[in-house]
């Protein structure tokens, strides 16, 4: 079976870690037995923007084509406005910046598929092709398309439609996405297909099984590892520790990850008189993230807008009790008191009581960790993504 996957969320030279899920999903196919080649296309970046701005010199380093872990990958050209101006032509642009591309490719690899991930703009030029190799398309939505896009306005949201109905499968990431559209007409043909984790790295960052005991420590560790946007709930974790440092003087938050309010949260952790109990640690390599994730007591990140939250499910599997929020993606994973800890959103007060209940019991954090780890293991890998996605190809070529 040929694949063509076409996705503008994809590694390159320039951002090793864009879009990794995707290319993960990309490496379990491989492995599963189909060839697959990746479009994954870069904003137009003419003179002199490259010398104006570091991120359009970026986009201007990263070469024509390449091979990421032995994959094929393209890199055309289209044009992109800034702050999502346009966003209802986004995907026209695109299709104009890879149709000859694709034609090209399909002279000698005849895929079978195109499998775009996001509706606006990579599934809308997956629409346009179509009309010219009529080959079966399929969309995932990752969250974005679903959580704001829908609500942008009436020509994006209308742009969407025109994807979701013309398509032939749409695969959501969470159960929660799905139902976002359930009163849609294109709702029956969407399918859930959750995204996984690739145990290998996990077992460089060296996995343990279970908590500490908290009593051969001088340190308790909670971790959260996200972008430092409002959405995320960092700022919930820090006025949950102002209340619990109390009882727990040792407890330490570590904070991985850079964002917009990385400068605000720095200072409400001041102001709440937690600076030796914060650690922020800015932006790290996967690798070490997942190291954190292993030497850490508890992950908790009370995020209110995931789609589903691959970082869960890594802790999960590094052997750690979680903390996420209901009603979001992740509930398609954890079900709250048997392999996690589920919380309302914006509550800290529920935050306070969660963390309390895995401070002052190792034995349940021992037991919702093991149970956490051995759910992931037997359900959310890329293999497991691989085999369902899979499936759906069959279903749809047969």
């Amino acid at each position: 079976m040929k694949i063509l996957v076409l996705s503008h969320m994809y590694p390159s030279t320039q951002n090793p870690t864009y879009g990794i899920f995707v290319h993960e999903q990309v490496k379990a196919l491989v492995a599963g037995g189909c060839e697959v080649k990746v479009i994954s296309p870069v904003p137009y970046a003419p003179w002199p923007l490259p010398v104006l701005k570091k991120k359009w010199q970026a986009y201007a380093s990263i070469p024509s084509k390449d091979r990421v872990d032995g994959i094929e990958v393209f890199y055309p050209r289209y044009i992109e406005f800034p702050r999502s101006y346009l966003l209802e032509h986004s995907g026209y642009f695109m299709y104009l910046g890879l149709r000859d591309l694709v034609k090209t490719i399909y002279k000698d690899f005849r895929f079978d598929l195109v499998h775009a991930h996001v509706a606006l703009p990579d599934g809308y030029a997956a629409y346009c092709l179509k009309k010219e190799i009529p080959v079966p398309t399929v969309v995932t939505i990752h969250g974005q398309d679903f959580q704001s896009t829908l609500h942008r306005g009436k020509p994006s949201r209308k742009r969407l439609e025109e994807v979701l109905q013309g398509t032939d499968r749409v695969i959501t990431v969470s159960t929660k996405l799905k139902n976002l559209v359930k009163d849609e007409p294109y709702y029956p043909k969407i399918q859930i297909i959750n995204n996984g984790i690739h145990l290998a790295e996990l077992n460089q960052a060296e996995v343990r099984l279970g908590a500490h005991d908290n009593g051969a420590r001088d340190k308790l560790t909670i971790l959260s590892v996200s972008n430092l946007k409002k959405t995320k709930g960092i700022d919930l974790n820090l006025r949950a520790l102002a209340s619990l440092v109390k009882t727990y003087p040792n407890l330490t938050y570590r904070i991985v990850g850079d964002g917009e309010e990385r400068k605000s949260l720095e200072a409400l952790a001041e102001s709440l008189h937690l600076g030796s109990n914060v650690l922020f640690l800015g932006k790290l390599p996967h690798q070490e993230a997942l190291q954190e994730m292993v030497q850490a007591d508890i992950f908790c990140l009370p995020s209110w807008q995931e789609g589903f939250g691959v970082v869960y499910i890594e802790a999960m599997a590094s052997g750690i009790p979680v903390i996420g929020v209901k009603g979001e993606g992740i509930e398609d994973v954890i079900q709250h008191g048997t392999n996690g800890l589920l919380v309302r959103p914006h509550e800290v007060s529920d935050l306070v009581e969660a963390l309390d209940s895995l401070l002052k019991s190792p034995d349940y954090a021992r037991k919702l960790a093991l149970a956490g780890k051995s759910t992931v293991l037997a359900g959310f890998t890329w293999e497991h993504n691989a085999a369902r996605t899979l499936d759906l190809y069959r279903g749809l070529l047969e």
